[in-house]
């Protein structure tokens, strides 16, 4: 797994197009109201503080420092009292269970191997009500292979130059990421970072799962529940753990 540093500052300016109040309306129908949830790889916490305003009570993982100091600012800055931990979504270590789980933003993907994948899939079992929901989206087959590629990439605004280059083999995407930030003499500084996420198939994603004790009650286009297709470029899947099952 891959931990943000140069790039935490400017993450918000990458996804600014994201609507993110949108989202978070879709991911409430399928919590309690007034639940705890769980946001997992919760990054500066712009889908933690939109599900807190909604009235959940929020818990935020990252394995990230600087992530995790950008969200606690903002809550702060909200006046919402969120609870953010530093941990890996493999081997979460939370004080009791949770009503509901999200992962937003393809946090799934930069879990690189099956085990990985495995071992997150358990940790959120065991911390999840029984009949609660696990719900997160993933980059598709069709995005790794179409829209990622080996393809080179240059994002700019006012002050900063990132240019993403994309190497894609077996299975696996390494951003090579290159950022430029003005200084105040004007001078810019270079940063270098490498973040890799892992394609995964429906049918690996489903399997794990189940293996892991959840069953797919879904799996989308949208947070709103479009249909998914072969050709989408993110995939939304929601787990249920089932109240009689017990995780072998």
């Amino acid at each position: 797994m891959n931990g943000y540093t140069a790039l935490a500052r400017w993450y918000d300016l990458l996804n600014d197009g994201v609507d993110y109040e949108a989202w978070a309306d879709a991911l409430s129908r399928y919590f309690p109201a007034g639940g705890t949830l769980l946001d997992l790889a919760c990054g500066t916490g712009n889908m933690t503080l939109p599900l807190a305003a909604r009235g959940f009570d929020m818990i935020g993982v990252d394995l990230s420092c600087d992530m995790l100091a950008l969200a606690r600012d903002k809550a702060g800055a909200a006046g919402k009292n969120i609870l953010f931990l530093q941990q890996s979504m493999t081997a979460l270590d939370l004080y009791g269970t949770v009503d509901g789980i999200v992962c937003c933003l393809d946090g799934i993907n930069y879990l690189t191997g099956e085990d990985d994948l495995r071992a997150c899939f358990f940790s959120a079992w065991e911390f999840l009500c029984p009949g609660g929901r696990f719900v997160f989206d993933v980059n598709t087959p069709y995005k790794f292979e179409h829209i990622y590629g080996d393809r080179d990439y240059v994002l700019e605004d006012e002050g900063v130059l990132l240019a993403w280059r994309n190497e894609y083999e077996d299975g696996l995407c390494t951003f090579v990421l290159d950022l430029f930030v003005e200084g105040e003499d004007g001078r810019y500084e270079r940063q270098c970072e490498e973040q890799t996420e892992r394609c995964y198939t429906r049918d690996t994603l489903t399997r794990i799962a189940e293996e892991c004790g959840f069953t797919v009650e879904g799996v989308y286009a949208s947070p709103e529940g479009a249909p998914a297709a072969d050709t989408d470029e993110r995939w939304h899947f929601v787990l249920r753990k089932n109240k009689e099952q017990t995780n072998g």
